[in-house]
This record gives C-alpha cells, sequence and structure tokens, in this order.
C-alpha cells in the first residue's frame, strides 16, 4: 500500500510532529494537520494489518493527543474519517435494522475430499468447462460483516442478521483500527462499494482479555467467537475499543462507478481489472489498507490442488494466531460466478470445507451424577479446563455406566478430547500409559443423588433411572420443560425462576403453576409491577396453547414434538388416552413399542390423571378443536419429514403450514414419509430418503407452491 519512500517520509514526519509534542500549546497548521492524519493512518496500518508498528505505543499517543488537541481548538477543521473520531462519544441506545444491498447468504458445506470433487463436478457441468480457477481462503471464525463506502469514506456497517437485514452497527465498527474510515476506492472509480467480512478476536487479545476480567473477578469469556460477536452489540464504543477487535474483509458483494453503472460483473477497463476475479479483489482490498487474507489465499486450477491447500492449512491451523474453522473454495472468475448463480440460500460458485473435530489431552479430576426429567441418571465429567476449538471445555458428559467402562475412564485419568463437528466436546478414550497408580475407580452410585430412592435399570437399556416421580429432581425438571418455549412457552418463567419458586415453596407441581401467589412473589427483589403483569400475561396465555403443545410439555418419555402432534391429532380429548391399548397406540404414525409402552404407562397412572383434570378446571386446552379442521386440508394423510436449515420459513412455520393443509409430520425416514423437504445441510435423512423409490424429495421453494397450489 505504501512506497519506500513513503515509508520513508512518513517516518521523518512522525520524528517531526513528536519534536512538536514538547511544546503542549503548540497548535497545528491546517496543512499540518491533514498530514498528521495521514501519519496516524499509516501507523494504524502497520500496526493493526501488518502487525509490523514503526514507533511504540507511546509515541502513538503523543501523535494522537496532537491531533486531537488541534482538532478541539479549530473544530471546524474536523473530517469524519480523522482517527480521533472512532470512538464515539455517547452510548448506542438502539440498533437500527437495515437492509444489505446484496442479500449475505450461507456457504454451502462439505467436510471431506469427496464434497468437494462434486462441487467442482456440478461447477464444471453447470458452466461447460473442462477445468475450473479457484480461490482457496481461510474460514474465519468470528462474526460476519457488511461495510459500506461512498466517495471513499466509511458510510455504514451492519451484522449479518437475517441474511436480508442486518443492524447497524457503525458506531461500534469504527473503533476496530483494522478497518479504514477512509479507503481510496475513487482511484479505481468506484463510487460506492459494499465489502463483506468477519470481525475476529486473536488468541492473544482473547487471553489477555480473559485475564483481566479474571484480575476483576468477573466470568472469563467463553469464546473468541463469542467475545467478538457480542462486542458488535454492546450499547458503549469504549468497551468495545477495549476489546481490540480485528476485521478480515474478504468479499467485493457490490459497487457502481461514477457514473452509476454497476461493475458487476468488472468492465475489462485498466483500473479495475482487479475487480474482475475474485483473487484480485483481495489484492484491491489489500492495497487500500484493509485487511484481507492476501496473503493466506491460494489461487489454482483444478480440485485436486484445492484439497490439497486446505488439507495442507487443517494441519497448520493451530499456528495461527486466529481461530478458523475450515477453508472457503471459490471460483475466482467473477463473470463465471454470475453464470453459475445461486439457489435460495447459497450462492453455486462458493463451499465451505469443514475442518475435522479438534482434539486436546486433559485430566479428569472428578464425575457428577445429575438427575433429568424422565428419571434418567447422567454422568458428567469434571476436566481440567482445556482450550479446545475456540471454546473452554471444563465439563462433559459420559453418558451412561457402560460408557464409561468401554472408555476405561478412571478419576485422575488424562484423556483426550475432542468437539465432534467443532460443537460437541466429548471424551475420545483414556490414556492409560499415562497412569501413575494414584486414580481410582468410577463408582456409580446405587441410589439416586438427590431423592435416595433406589435406582433401576431395565435390561434393554444402559441407563440407570430414578423411578421415583415425586423425586425433587424430576419434579423441577419437569416443571423446567413444561414452561419452555417449544412447550407451553410461558415467557418471562423460565428455569431461573422455576428453581427460585421452587426452593422458595411457592411452587410444588406443574398444577401450581396457575396458582401462583402473585402478591408474594411481588414482594421479592427484581419483581416490579411490569414483570409481574408479564408473568401473570404469560400464564394466563399458555391456558390457549394447543393440545399437541400440552402432551409434549408432560414430559412423557420418547414423546417429541412430532409423535405430540400425531397423538394431539388422534384424539378428540386428552383423556381419550386412557382407554386406548398399547396395540391401538401402535397404529399410529411414528409410535413404535418403547414409546407405546411409555404413553400407556403415562395415562394409566392415576397421579398423571389428576393432575391433567387439575389443569382442564384451571381452564387449559384438553381438547383437539383442530381436529375436524385438520382432516378437511388438501394434504390429509400426506407425511412430512424437514431436514437440513430452511432458508425462508423456520422449520415450526413450515411444518404448522402443512399441518394446516391436514399433513402430518413424522420424524424420522421411512417408506411411509411422502415428502422429505430438504434444506442447507441436509445430511443423512437424505441419503437414506434416496434409497427409497416412493419418497418425493423437495426443494423449500417447492414445498411452498405445493402449499399454495
Amino acid at each position: 500500500m505504501y512506497s519506500s519512500e513513503q515509508i520513508q517520509s512518513l517516518q521523518q514526519a512522525s520524528a517531526l510532529f513528536l519534536s512538536k509534542a514538547k511544546d503542549p500549546s503548540g497548535i497545528l497548521t491546517p496543512g499540518e494537520i491533514a498530514e498528521l492524519r495521514e501519519v496516524l493512518r499509516f501507523h494504524e496500518y502497520r500496526y493493526y494489518v501488518l502487525s509490523e508498528p514503526l514507533v511504540s505505543d507511546y509515541e502513538y499517543d503523543i501523535l494522537y493527543k496532537i491531533l486531537q488537541r488541534t482538532e478541539l481548538a479549530y473544530p471546524e477543521l474536523l473530517t469524519p474519517d480523522s482517527p480521533t473520531q472512532r470512538v464515539g462519544s455517547s452510548l448506542n441506545q438502539n440498533f437500527v435494522t437495515v437492509q444489505h444491498l446484496v442479500p449475505m447468504l450461507s456457504l454451502d458445506n462439505s467436510y471431506n475430499a469427496e464434497d468437494l470433487t462434486d462441487f467442482d463436478r456440478k461447477a464444471r457441468e453447470l458452466s461447460g468447462m473442462e477445468e475450473i480457477e479457484y480461490c482457496i481462503e481461510p474460514k474465519f471464525d468470528g462474526a460476519s460483516i457488511s461495510l459500506i463506502y461512498e466517495n471513499d469514506l466509511l458510510t455504514r456497517a451492519t451484522t449479518r442478521g437475517d441474511g436480508v437485514e442486518g443492524e447497524d452497527i457503525t458506531t461500534n465498527i469504527k473503533q476496530i483500527r483494522s478497518i479504514p474510515l477512509n479507503a481510496a476506492f475513487s482511484t479505481y472509480g468506484i463510487t460506492q462499494i459494499e465489502i463483506r467480512g468477519e470481525i475476529i478476536m486473536s488468541k492473544q487479545s482473547f487471553e489477555k482479555y480473559n485475564t483481566q476480567l479474571t484480575a476483576q473477578g468477573l466470568s472469563p469469556l467463553a469464546n473468541p467467537r463469542n467475545a467478538a460477536s457480542g462486542s458488535l452489540r454492546m450499547k458503549d464504543p469504549k468497551e468495545v475499543a477495549q476489546r481490540n477487535l480485528d476485521a478480515f474483509l474478504y468479499h467485493v458483494s457490490y459497487f457502481i462507478k461514477a457514473d452509476n453503472s454497476k461493475l458487476l460483473p468488472a468492465e475489462p477497463e485498466p483500473n479495475s481489472k482487479l475487480l474482475q476475479t475474485h483473487s484480485g479483489s483481495l489484492e484491491l482490498l489489500w492495497n487500500l489498507g484493509f485487511r484481507s487474507p492476501q496473503k493466506e489465499k491460494r489461487v489454482v486450477k483444478g480440485i485436486q490442488p484445492v484439497i490439497d491447500y486446505c488439507l495442507d492449512f487443517e494441519a497448520g491451523r493451530d499456528n495461527l494466531p486466529y481461530e478458523i474453522d475450515g477453508m472457503v473454495v471459490k471460483v475466482n472468475d467473477i463473470i463465471l460466478q454470475e453464470k453459475l448463480g445461486m439457489t435460495s440460500h447459497h450462492p453455486r460458485w462458493a463451499i465451505a470445507f469443514k475442518f475435522k473435530a479438534r482434539q486436546a489431552t486433559t485430566k479428569l479430576r472428578a464425575v457428577e451424577f445429575q438427575v433429568g426429567r424422565t428419571g434418567a441418571v447422567t454422568p458428567v465429567a469434571k476436566l481440567d479446563p482445556v482450550y479446545l476449538g475456540g471454546v473452554t471445555v471444563s465439563s462433559i458428559s459420559v453418558h451412561n455406566e457402560e460408557y464409561i467402562r468401554e472408555k476405561d475412564l478412571k478419576i485422575g485419568d488424562s484423556v483426550l478430547i475432542e468437539r465432534a463437528g467443532d460443537v460437541i466436546p466429548q471424551i475420545v478414550k483414556s490414556l492409560p500409559e499415562l497412569r501413575d497408580g494414584s486414580e481410582a475407580e468410577i463408582l456409580f452410585p446405587k441410589e439416586c443423588p438427590v431423592c435416595k430412592s433406589e435406582l433401576f435399570k431395565e435390561d434393554t437399556e444402559a441407563v440407570w433411572r430414578c423411578i421415583n416421580i415425586e423425586c425433587e429432581a424430576q419434579v423441577v425438571e419437569k416443571m423446567i420443560h413444561f414452561v419452555s418455549k417449544d412447550a407451553m412457552d410461558i415467557k418471562s418463567f423460565g428455569e431461573a425462576n422455576v428453581r427460585k419458586f421452587y426452593e422458595m415453596g411457592l411452587l410444588k407441581d406443574i398444577p401450581g403453576i396457575y396458582t401462583l401467589s402473585f402478591e408474594r412473589i411481588g414482594e421479592m427483589e427484581g419483581f416490579g409491577k411490569k414483570s409481574l403483569d408479564n408473568l401473570k400475561a404469560a400464564i394466563e396465555a399458555s391456558k390457549q396453547q394447543p393440545l399437541h403443545r400440552l402432551i409434549y410439555g408432560l414430559g412423557i418419555r420418547f414423546v417429541g414434538e412430532t409423535t405430540a402432534k400425531t397423538l394431539a391429532n388422534s384424539v378428540e380429548h386428552i383423556l381419550d388416552f386412557t382407554k386406548k391399548t398399547e396395540e391401538e397406540l401402535l397404529l399410529l404414525e411414528d409410535v413404535g413399542v418403547k414409546v407405546a409402552k411409555s404413553i400407556h404407562q403415562f395415562f394409566q397412572n392415576e397421579q398423571n390423571i389428576q393432575m391433567l383434570e387439575e389443569l382442564g378446571k384451571h381452564g387449559l386446552q384438553l381438547r383437539n378443536e383442530k381436529k375436524d379442521a385438520v382432516a378437511a386440508g388438501a394434504l390429509t394423510g400426506q407425511t412430512f419429514l424437514f431436514t437440513g436449515t430452511l432458508a425462508k420459513l423456520k422449520r415450526s412455520e413450515a411444518e404448522a403450514m402443512a399441518e394446516t393443509q391436514g399433513g402430518v409430520i413424522v420424524s424420522g425416514v421411512s417408506a411411509k414419509l411422502n415428502y422429505l423437504v430438504v434444506g442447507e445441510d441436509a445430511g443423512s435423512k437424505l441419503e437414506k430418503a434416496k434409497k427409497i423409490n416412493t419418497i418425493k424429495i423437495i426443494s423449500e421453494d417447492e414445498f411452498l407452491q405445493l402449499i399454495s397450489s
């Protein structure tokens, strides 16, 4: 970005301005102000983009204060792109939602060489080319942003949001010094440009910031990604500045020339040739002072070099100063990108290659036993905290007694752990060769760790259970499940309030939710009139929830949301299940032997029947009022299953649309399935459905057409 002559000149100017700092009352001329701003931008670029500073932090601060002092004396000379304008003086009260100039789509994912080969095959078939040139770059593990520059000035910065709209975070983005407030896009004939990137926190900054938090007695942040993402919506820009965030800019999504003609794909003009390829756009951004993956990128022809580079980069990921979770492969030619186009949720010219699970070793210090709402006793391993794949791991479920024996786990063992899919931590194995004799056996309890009742295990299961339905742990967990979002959705309640009310004796069972003493709750700290009114309204509103939500909220073992809907649609009143045999239940879609037995046992329990009758007296919906309406739908009898991530609808919305037409939602792929609706990242369900000729595999758009017709 800077020639050797420019660097020498700017260094000389730095020395001159530093010498002037000896006069605390010295004020610069307008010409000197402009020069000092350029000096400060130069030093920000060297420090935050190249990580090669040419002055000390102290010297930079002196130069900054000279400029700040002069601008205060002559406010009419202040410019919006001045380095002093990064930190805002006021708090952000609201983050306004704004529309992206171009939608920010997701990327299709690949996990192995075969996926990349298939991506290349499709791209060649669509383009009619024998070989395609690709650009490969790291997939940064941070928070996505969009920046707009107009007439060389940064005018807007937004979060990704839902891909179509995001929140305006311009003030906070200005605190990130690797993002220029002014960039000379006009030298390329561009008056407006939208670029995409990722906000990250380096490993070093993350560790330093957590050390500061710990010293202040505060809880450390979970991982660099959350630290970066959470920073963007902080109300105080000064707090954002203290987190020392960084930014990589890696994509030009839209730009126009001075005559308002669109330059995408780029026209073959001398000053816009860089924008004819993706790699060229990265070079352009780098030349203008942005931290783009210019040094990390690789341009190759054919897919095998792509695979090789991805695997090489994966092997060296631990040596990087920042977290990445994969590589991004893009067709390099911009015109060819336009030709390949995109689906409703991802471009056909790009794909993300996700890295394998991360592994680390640590010590297993103890095992705690937790009781869930169905009475299942789950052992949880407590580990020496270890930083793994972007998060600090200190607890891992070890599932059951058999799992502990199979893994040969002992207290005090060194264990190898990994994050499967960079998400779920698990123990891979113990390392018995590192034992010194001090290790101890993990003893599974014979009694419930909460109520001390004897535990029970069926011959066909690996899980030990507490079968005391009055067990405190189960009672509390069942109430937490009952009020949860996917069940009765009682907003303002939540786990914390369930536990608090239970401990105070205000709540002892599910029906008690509807007889709470609001007078006593109002006397508690943290419950003002508004929060109390919200809680009352949410409890009252839950009485109108449909029958399938109530059935799911009861927490019947093996009954998930889909099965709850099937059950609700099979009766007119919930107590009709007291008359159904296991054989009759087996005739229902998606109900197997274990599920039928569990449902039958639940509705033969007198305490459960009393609870339901009591809920009915409180006004809850025990009848299936939609049964007749659903039966008349155009899709009556047709079964649906949704897999992957939908772009236009939430899965719950799509399922509701099918059900309003009489469709039935099932939970698994079988010969009874009529339609599999496939979204992004569809996995094993899609592969299984392809093997059954009677299943119609359709996209989200095709599903919407089916519903509308």
